[in-house]
C-alpha cells in the first residue's frame, strides 16, 4: 500500500498499517526532518521493523542526498530476519514503480558465519577460524610469501586485492546466507566483501557489539556518514 506522512510517499508492503505503526513512522519522521536524536517505542510484535525500514527507505529514497541507515540488532537470527524483511520491502517497492536504483543493503557479522575456505570454513570455533584467516591474509604474512614459495595463502581474498570495491557487489539486498553464496559462487570472501561495500551501502544491519564496542567500532564503524541514520 501507499500512502503520505506530510508530503513524503511510503510504500507499506502489507495491506493495512496499524495506528502504531503509522504513530511511530511519524514520529520517526520528525526525527530525521530537524535532524535530531530520538527514542521510540512501540509493543512488541506489532512490526517495529518493518515500519522503520519503511519509513526510512522512503526518506532516503525521495530526498536528495540519501543518508546511510545503521540498523543495530541483536543476534545472528535477528540481524538476518532484518535483511529478509529489507529484501521483501524492496522488491515490493520495485514491483510498484520505484527505481530505488544501485540500492545495496546488507549485514556485518563475524568470520565464523562468513567464511568460504574450504578448510576453516568448517572450524568450529570463531577464535579459530579469526585466527586462521589472519595467517592467510596478514600482510606480513601475504608480503613473505612474495619470497617464499610454501606458504598457504586465501584465494578467496587475493582475488579481491584486484578489484575496485565499487566492483565488488552489485546492487540488491543480501542476507548472510544470499552474501555466502555469492562469495563462493565468485571466489571473494565475503566476510572481507561486506567491509569493502560499506561506504557504497545505503543500509548496514549489524550487532550492538559493533557500535559499542571501541576495539570494533574503530575497524567497522569509523566508515561511517557522520549524517548516518
Amino acid at each position: 500500500m501507499r500512502f503520505y506522512i506530510d508530503d513524503l510517499p511510503v510504500i507499506f508492503p502489507y495491506d493495512y498499517v496499524y495506528p502504531e505503526q503509522y504513530q511511530y513512522m511519524c514520529g520517526l519522521k520528525k526525527s530525521l526532518d530537524s535532524r535530531g536524536h530520538a527514542m521510540l517505542e512501540m509493543p512488541s510484535g506489532t512490526g517495529k521493523t518493518v515500519s522503520l525500514l519503511s519509513l526510512i527507505i522512503a526518506y532516503q529514497q525521495f530526498y536528495p542526498g540519501r543518508r546511510k541507515l545503521v540498523y543495530c540488532s541483536r543476534t545472528v537470527p535477528e540481524i538476518d530476519k532484518a535483511l529478509a524483511e529489507l529484501k521483501r520491502l524492496i522488491d515490493y517497492r520495485r514491483e510498484n514503480g520505484c527505481e530505488d536504483k544501485d540500492f545495496v543493503g546488507l549485514g556485518l557479522t563475524s568470520r565464523k558465519n562468513l567464511c568460504v575456505h574450504p578448510a576453516v570454513s568448517k572450524e568450529r570455533k570463531g577464535s579459530v577460524v579469526d585466527a586462521r584467516c589472519r595467517q592467510m591474509t596478514a600482510s606480513w604474512v601475504r608480503n613473505k610469501a612474495k619470497t617464499e614459495g610454501n606458504i598457504e595463502l586465501c584465494n578467496f581474498y587475493e582475488k579481491m586485492q584486484d578489484m575496485e570495491p565499487s566492483d565488488l557487489l552489485p546492487s540488491g539486498v543480501y542476507t548472510l546466507e544470499d552474501l555466502t553464496d555469492y562469495g563462493r559462487a565468485n571466489g571473494l570472501c565475503p566476510y572481507y566483501l561486506s567491509r569493502r561495500v560499506i561506504p557504497f551501502a545505503d543500509v548496514i544491519i549489524y550487532s550492538f557489539h559493533y557500535m559499542l564496542d571501541p576495539k570494533v567500532a574503530e575497524l567497522v564503524s569509523k566508515e561511517f556518514e557522520r549524517d548516518s541514520i
